[in-house]
């Protein structure tokens, strides 16, 4: 068995029922195409192709690109020896789905970049830190930026959660399953997105302290003009930014876009 590197945040899951609940989880059909981020040795790669009509496997590691092929003559394998972050989505069919045991140190980046990309995938169920799974399903009071992001195009639900035991080397922390089933339209409208991830940037820039401070000293207002802007939109400017749902930064964004004009 090829030795996990620590390096890329290589860890082997071999438990078979945690295996067949990642790969069940994504809704497979004989018509889907499926990408799965870092294949590794291959364990979940196995049950894929059982499932879906054609797999794209992306593996950075060189070593496990060029083994992976062999281990499953005749069936429709794509393997491309790449980073992740530089892989072109627009190659794969519209709607086809991702599954991946994602190396915690992009799973931020990962996410991002396939919620924004132009042809998005209609699913990801992503193993990730335990952390991170709870941190992209909270509800306002616990809100994150990366919530807010993930949660302006997916519904988020969080699935089972996986010992550090199950895992060759055993990561410190346990990790959990997320399900992001992508909207037709995005909460947040297209036209609307940089202003609004520009709000919530700032009121996150400080998100220790009150709104009125945090987006003041984000977008370099002044505090009374950002108490008046909290106020048309009914928010206390002694909230903080984790208590804001989407749609209250929604309306935000449009009050602050009048303002601007």
């Amino acid at each position: 068995m090829a030795i996990p590197k620590k390096s890329l945040g290589q860890h082997w899951l071999h438990d078979p029922d945690i295996l067949a609940y990642i790969a069940d989880a994504a809704q497979l059909t004989p018509n889907d195409t499926m990408l799965e981020i870092g294949p590794g040795l291959g364990t979940l790669t196995s049950r894929l192709l059982a499932r879906a009509g054609r797999v794209v496997a992306v593996e950075f590691d060189v070593d496990l690109a060029r083994k992976l092929p062999g281990q499953f003559p005749g069936k429709n394998l794509e393997v491309v020896n790449q980073d992740i972050l530089r892989f072109d989505p627009s190659r794969l069919p519209r709607g086809y789905k991702i599954v991946a045991n994602v190396p915690y140190y992009i799973t931020s980046k990962i996410i991002q970049t396939f919620s924004e990309c132009n042809n998005p995938p209609s699913m990801m169920v992503l193993l990730v830190q335990k952390e991170v799974a709870e941190r992209l399903a909270a509800s306002p009071g616990k809100c994150s930026v990366l919530a807010i992001a993930a949660q302006v195009f997916h519904q988020v639900d969080t699935g089972v959660v996986v010992p550090a035991a199950l895992f060759t080397p055993p990561p410190k922390v346990d990790s959990q399953v997320v399900i992001l089933r992508r909207y037709d339209e995005p909460v947040v409208p297209h036209d609307w997105q940089p202003i609004f991830f520009c709000l919530v940037k700032a009121g996150f820039s400080a998100k220790r302290k009150k709104l009125r401070s945090s987006l003041a000293g984000g977008l370099q207002l002044d505090k009374s003009y950002v108490e008046q802007l909290l106020s048309r939109a009914h928010i206390s400017p002694d909230a903080r930014a984790e208590e804001l749902s989407i749609v209250q930064w929604l309306d935000l964004a449009r009050l602050y876009a009048k303002k601007s004009e």
